[in-house]
């Protein structure tokens, strides 16, 4: 029952600490969704619920010290996973590329914003210099984006991101050095100071974080959770460091990241747990918090706010854009990579108004710019993801194979079973027919089982086991060897992702009962999160007849999926499984070009003889397929992942639509995220 002294006890804004979270988590969830529906990138979403719910709107929750705290945590945790995601190698081969970028994306807003403010607001030199520095530097508010897309290797956002080092120490240099004039202290002994904090910072960074962090794990892999907490110790000790050198907390976490870089490996359990904690908490805190920053009521406190920040916006939008414009052309870029970075270095969060605050403080600053700093932030927490995901989106899609590579490697399969799959054997025989005659790694037939209080657990375990044996005396008759595993975990889904991790499996087949409900978008819970949780190429099957029957295989290829980084690999399973059964190809281009993807199919190894045809409606597909095929064919769909390259939104229940075709056998391979040189090996040598 709800009291009068509860309700009384809900004033507005909501302090209550449980409350206020449940508040934040729920916009953690609801905004991304809401704002994707409207094609914008979801952490615009936590951005623009944190302004309405904030104390400049609605007044519904108290930006409390504990957002703050959160918020700037989030900050630290942001630019640890752009070091930790920085191409070292590409960084180290041209490390000129970053200090290119750094200098010129600095300078030039700087330079002409100090003339700007100077002349136009009349502020004082010392103010039009702090005020410059301020939306010189860049917080990469759009990282998000450029990593979801996998474009975070390509050559001109590795200079991005490397370009931090350059804008936020010399934005550092400049705070310094106008704080220190304004308190009579610009001495030779400041530059001094400054040099030796940054020498003792990046010197830690460089010769001291690395090898304790290697000592580290290599003597403590009991519990994978400790190197989760070793790695927090490392960010924010590292943040600390910097703080007490008295410089930005970010810079250390930043130089953290850099540090950690070559221990902890994509794709691993140790990445996955970094990011996701990163992605679901302390960053949507961090935008929850720039969002909260943000008093729409300046608008209405005169024009002196607007114009001031009218000339900030746009002297730093023409700036920034000529800057990327300039680093392109020297650097050979193409539009979209120009494109990127423009939209990458217009982002402006808390640090800039951070930088503000100590100006006002001083009193270099009045009210008016702490307004309109703030109003800035807010319009570049709109227009930076937007920029981003337009051209990131354009530069995914324009990637190009390399030069060839190595000749394709011998697959490392993982099948994961459940204890109620059906024909499993033909998993299995799948699995023989994909690795051919020339495989030599050993399949890895494994099963998860799930503890539950009807029956003991190691009973279910040695029922596996003895299950899980009885398929692997089919593997010494086709010369593979198979190796099995019965993992225990409450997650199916985890085991099964944690596994592949282990084994260093690099494709993993699973098996589809058609069994789904509402809820599960495609293939049901189990299948679905693991797509989710790893990036690895997964081929979902659901076989009908024995592999060995099939006569004809129909390939199913959206546009755009030739764009995806595992286009090319995803080919070479196709056409090794049609090299093994001696199966006819015809591959069905939708919305696309038949010439133009035959082409594409020629440059992977493996002599397959093919014919191709082209849809230019999704609606033909089916009616085609179905006229078609005949009881012993294979459909295979190379389908891209849900906001992938190439992915349309008729990929999403066409599984379901493929089992009621005569062949009732199909295979679904969704392609390998994230390593866009991983394809080369299985181009042809020119």
């Amino acid at each position: 029952m709800i009291t009068p002294h509860l309700v009384s006890g809900l004033g507005l804004p909501l302090d209550q600490p449980v409350l206020v979270f449940a508040i934040a988590m729920a916009i953690f969830l609801v905004g991304p969704l809401l704002v994707k529906r409207l094609g914008q990138p979801g952490i615009v979403g936590i951005v623009i619920f944190g302004a309405i719910v904030g104390p400049g709107a609605l007044e519904l929750v108290e930006h409390s010290d504990a957002i703050e705290l959160l918020g700037e945590v989030g900050l630290i945790y942001l630019l640890f996973t752009v070091g930790l995601e920085l191409d070292i190698q590409g960084f180290r081969e041209a490390p000129e590329n970053a200090a290119l970028f750094g200098l010129t994306s600095f300078f030039l807003p700087f330079i002409v914003g100090t003339v700007a403010t100077y002349t136009i607001l009349g502020l004082d030199l010392w103010a039009a210099l702090l005020l410059s520095s301020v939306f010189a530097s860049h917080t990469l508010l759009a990282y998000p984006v450029v990593n979801r897309l996998g474009v975070t290797k390509n050559r001109a956002v590795t200079a991005v991101f490397g370009g931090i080092l350059f804008t936020d120490t010399i934005a550092l240099i400049v705070l310094a050095v106008v704080t220190g004039a304004v308190e009579g202290e610009l001495t030779v002994w400041l530059f001094v100071r400054v040099f030796g904090a940054l020498v003792v910072l990046f010197g830690a960074g460089w010769f001291v974080v690395p090898p304790i962090s290697r000592w580290f794990f290599q003597s403590f892999s009991e519990e994978s959770y400790f190197e989760f907490l070793f790695v927090m110790v490392a960010i924010f000790a590292a943040a600390s460091l910097a703080e007490i050198l008295e410089l930005a907390p970010i810079l250390g976490a930043f130089i953290a990241g850099i540090a950690l870089n070559q221990q902890i490996p994509e794709g691993g359990t140790l990445m996955n747990r970094v990011e996701f904690v990163g992605n679901a908490f302390f960053i949507p805190f961090f935008l929850l918090h720039v969002g909260m920053l943000v008093d729409p009521s300046v608008i209405l406190d005169g024009p002196e706010t607007l114009q001031i920040t009218a000339l900030i916006v746009v002297v730093m939008v023409v700036t920034k854009g000529g800057a990327a414009w300039l680093v392109a052309q020297v650097q050979g870029y193409t539009a979209n990579e120009r494109d990127v970075i423009f939209g990458l270095s217009v982002g402006q969060a808390a640090a800039a108004l951070a930088i503000t605050l100590i100006g006002f403080d001083a009193g270099l600053f009045g009210s008016e710019v702490l307004n309109a700093v703030v109003l800035m932030l807010l319009i570049t927490a709109l227009i930076s993801p937007w920029l981003t995901e337009r051209a990131a989106t354009s530069l995914a899609l324009e990637r190009e194979a390399g030069e060839a590579g190595d000749s394709a490697k011998d697959p490392n399969i993982l099948l994961p079973l459940s204890r109620n799959a059906e024909l499993q054997q033909r998993l299995l025989e799948l699995a023989f027919v994909i690795k051919g005659e020339r495989g030599s790694e050993p399949v890895h037939v494994m099963t998860v089982v799930q503890p539950n209080g009807g029956r003991s657990t190691e009973d279910q375990v040695a029922e596996v086991n003895d299950e899980l044996e009885e398929l692997a005396a089919a593997g010494s008759a086709a010369e593979i060897p198979i190796e099995t595993e019965t993992r225990v975990n409450h997650n199916v889904a985890s085991g099964i992702v944690q596994g592949s991790v282990e084994v260093e499996a690099n494709q993993i087949i699973m098996g589809w009962d058609a069994a789904s409900t509402f809820r599960h978008r495609i293939f049901g819970s189990i299948i679905d999160q693991v797509l989710k949780r790893t990036t690895l190429p997964v081929l979902i099957s659901r076989l009908g007849h024995p592999i060995n029957t099939t006569k004809r295989i129909f390939v199913v290829v959206p546009i755009g999926a030739d764009h995806h980084e595992g286009f090319y690999e995803a080919v070479h399973i196709v056409k090794r499984i049609a090299a093994s059964l001696g199966a006819e190809l015809n591959v069905v281009v939708v919305e696309g070009s038949a010439h133009q993807f035959e082409q594409l199919f020629e440059l992977v190894e493996e002599d397959v003889s093919a014919e191709f045809t082209e849809l230019d409606d999704w609606g033909r597909l089916l009616p085609t397929l179905e006229a078609e095929s005949d009881d012993d064919d294979l459909i295979i769909t190379i389908s891209p992942r849900r906001g992938d390259v190439g992915w349309h939104n008729e990929l999403d229940d066409l599984p379901s639509r493929l089992i009621e075709m005569p062949p009732a056998s199909f295979i679904t391979i969704h392609p390998r995220q994230g390593e866009p040189e991983y394809d080369r090996q299985y181009l042809r040598l020119k």
